[in-house]
């Protein structure tokens, strides 16, 4: 958009008509919008892992899997009773009567099927027992297409039942795909309310706390929940028509994102205003005045945050990539509302906007710049200047040495890590983890194919028990177990129990390894690799293939949304140097927040792992957020410049944004700092990361780091002149 084409549309949104105009077209948009369009939350759904095409291995595998052997149940709830010490003869007769409930018409409407136990022959309820006999453990498949809330209602049952005729001395605990999604259910119930309301109140307060003017608070909080009223529908509208898919998740930091960065942009905006309400008579005229220095700057923050939403659709793994449409939306209708909603009702309201402090003609005096009356910002934008190189190299080892921590951060796949360590369905799993062999926890199923029936190779069984050996042969395989033929009979089906964890390094390269070499593996036991295939599913394959897809696009986003940010600062700043600085800056903030965050709660917490979704989740949003204030620096002190000399203009451009600024990082920071209240590790780390990150570098990199080196580097040549410039 070129520059008069953006000036007149925040002319005629500041004026007399086009206010009142603008805030007409946004209610009608509300009210069409409420009416048309239903919420989105009722078309959110929990996206889960894998490749957005789902045609990563271990999902192709889990097809042909389904297809060869179908199953009439669902997703599977495993029980696991424990006693303090061996069971004994009592306890077990206990547990069979509790088998036979599940078993009868009188269990709960979900179950589908439950292990006998109370049926079997002693030897086989012994293979059901721990070595150590104090844990036993039941598989219980509920109804296939059941939804989250009724498996809540379903595991609830059971633990009732059990409370109810169980002999006290052993304890049931759930885990499995069904507890893990009741739990999850149960752990974000109402959550997203409680997020909102946490969110809403922190902005009020410390905009109440900071500018002390009730309608200065309130206005922020009144265009975020237009805007947010806007894009829920339009997301509503999308999943109604089957668009894309509305992850949970997406929904919930949307939300906190759109509150936090159009309170940001209230304050850039309403910060001008003030100073042209104290030299302007009109109150339109003076918004108009204040959007042409701040709508070029709102255009291109808003447009670097946009660009880094569009390159997620580069991303192929479905949690990086379910975020792309979701946010794109939002912060195209966020950048809108900047450019017009803000300053036609910042313009309607005019001086009253902030009264008590009700800026008046008479006090051009009072609208001195900060660093003219020494305010803190006006003293360090002068202590900056003056000592650009003490400064620069000063913060330039503090964050290195922060950012050391980063080649040491240890990844966790295994997602059930991230629930709270009272969570049910996590005891239950440690559960397993200390009693049984760590493989036992999720079994890895292998599916041979033949392109004939197997029943006409004689040799084939024999094939089978030779690649069953070979398998054994690799390490890391406590048992292999062979689970039958397809009804068609082309295929055989494995079942192995791995030495190790399912969800640690070991097992996903063992798994990664029998890929890579299925052919040679399939040759050493007879087959004809030509004729034969093997596929691998189960956890083990699938979170192989997670940790490939999110290595990919590691590697993608880290690449292109710096390629992309880079493109929208040269654009802005029309100096590549400069850009270059700024996204170097931006990149040393991140690097020093993830290293001092892994610092804190692994040096400090004693956390072992972070989940591996965390860099690039942090990456995303803390690049994208962290170039705003950048932005709104060096736009004002280009501007400045035009007036003073360099060094000057550095210092007055670090005064005058300094408290703005600095006010918009806090309640930033604070924002997505509610996140810290959420249960889950993964959303509490990513709350913590970016608070933190937001801080640094609103206070040291932006307030300090970059105008200490815009002093040393630019001089008095002037940013126009500094390095290859464009216009």
């Amino acid at each position: 958009m070129k520059r008069y084409g953006l000036f007149r549309i925040t002319n005629y949104a500041s004026s007399r008509r086009g206010a009142k105009i603008s805030l007409l077209v946004w209610l009608l948009l509300i009210i069409a919008l409420s009416v048309a369009a239903p919420a989105a939350k009722p078309y959110a759904i929990s996206a889960g892992e894998g490749n957005a095409n789902d045609s990563n291995p271990s999902a192709v595998a889990q097809r042909i899997l389904d297809e060869r052997f179908p199953s009439s149940g669902g997703m599977t709830a495993l029980l696991v009773f424990h006693s303090g010490q061996a069971m004994t003869a009592e306890q077990l007769e206990t547990i069979g009567a509790y088998s036979e409930w599940l078993s009868s018409g009188a269990k709960p409407k979900y179950v589908q099927s439950a292990i006998p136990f109370h049926e079997m022959p002693e030897t086989e309820r012994n293979r059901l027992l721990s070595e150590d006999r104090t844990t036993l453990l039941l598989n219980v498949e509920l109804r296939e297409g059941m939804e989250s809330d009724s498996a809540l209602e379903t595991i609830d049952e059971m633990k009732d039942h059990w409370q109810q005729k169980g002999d006290g001395t052993v304890s049931m605990e759930t885990t499995g795909p069904a507890a893990i999604s009741a739990d999850t259910l149960n752990l974000f119930k109402n959550a997203d309310f409680v997020l909102m309301i946490a969110t809403v109140v922190l902005i009020l307060v410390l905009l109440v706390a900071i500018y002390r003017s009730p309608l200065l608070s309130i206005i922020p909080l009144v265009v975020a929940g237009v805007v947010y009223q806007a894009v829920d529908r339009l997301l509503g509208l999308a999943g109604k028509n089957g668009w894309f898919v509305i992850d949970k998740q997406s929904l919930s930091i949307m939300m906190i994102l759109l509150f936090a960065v159009i309170t940001d942009y209230c304050l850039f905006v309403f910060s001008r205003y003030r100073e042209k309400l104290a030299t302007v008579d009109s109150k339109y005229e003076a918004m108009g005045q204040a959007m042409a220095h701040v709508s070029e700057p709102i255009l291109f923050s808003g447009g670097t945050v946009l660009a880094a939403m569009l390159a997620l659709f580069a991303a192929v793994f479905q949690p990086y990539r379910g975020f792309a449409p979701v946010f794109s939306i939002a912060v195209a209708v966020i950048l809108l509302a900047g450019l017009t909603l803000i300053p036609a009702i910042f313009a309607l309201v005019g001086r009253k906007a902030f009264w008590p402090f009700v800026p008046r003609i008479a006090g051009v005096a009072d609208v001195k710049l900060p660093n003219e009356r020494l305010s803190f910002w006006g003293r360090v934008g002068r202590f900056v200047t003056d000592k650009p190189r003490r400064v620069a190299g000063a913060l330039l080892a503090l964050l290195l040495i922060a950012s050391l921590g980063i080649g040491t951060i240890q990844y966790s796949f295994n997602l059930m890590k991230s629930f709270p360590e009272d969570t049910p369905s996590r005891i239950g799993f440690e559960l397993l983890e200390k009693q049984f062999p760590p493989g036992r926890l999720a079994p890895v199923t292998i599916i041979v194919e033949n392109d004939k029936e197997i029943s006409g190779d004689a040799a084939f069984p024999a094939k089978v028990k030779a690649l069953m050996e070979e398998l054994r042969q690799d390490g890391g395989v406590d048992s292999v177990v062979e689970k039958g033929l397809s009804e068609d009979r082309r295929a055989v089906r494995l079942q192995l129990v791995l030495s190790s964890n399912p969800y640690v390094a070991d097992a996903l390269n063992l798994v990664d390894g029998w890929l890579a070499n299925k052919e040679e593996l399939l040759a050493n036991s007879g087959m004809d690799p030509a004729k034969v295939d093997m596929h691998i599913a189960g956890q083990s394959a699938r979170q192989a293939d997670v940790r490939s897809l999110n290595e990919r696009d590691t590697l993608v986003l880290f690449t292109v949304i710096p390629l992309f940010i880079l493109l929208m600062l040269a654009l802005q700043t029309r100096s590549i140097k400069l850009s270059l600085l700024m996204m170097l800056t931006i990149l040393l903030s991140y690097a020093a927040t993830m290293g001092l965050t892994w610092t804190v709660f692994h040096n400090l917490l004693g956390f072992e792992t972070f989940s591996y979704r965390m860099p690039v989740y942090t990456f995303v949003f803390m690049v994208a957020l962290g170039v705003d204030y950048n932005i709104m620096l060096v736009s004002r002190i280009k501007e400045e410049a035009k007036l003073h000399p360099w060094k000057d203009a550095v210092r007055r451009g670090v005064a005058s944004t300094g408290g703005v600024i600095s006010s918009a990082g806090i309640i930033l920071a604070a924002t997505f700092g509610v996140l810290i209240t959420q249960p889950m590790q993964e959303l509490y780390l990513f709350g913590f990361a970016m608070a933190a990150g937001i801080l640094i570098d609103t206070f040291l990199v932006r307030g300090m780091l970059l105008p200490s080196i815009l002093t040393l580097a630019v001089k008095d040549k002037g940013i126009d002149q500094w390095g290859a410039s464009f216009s």
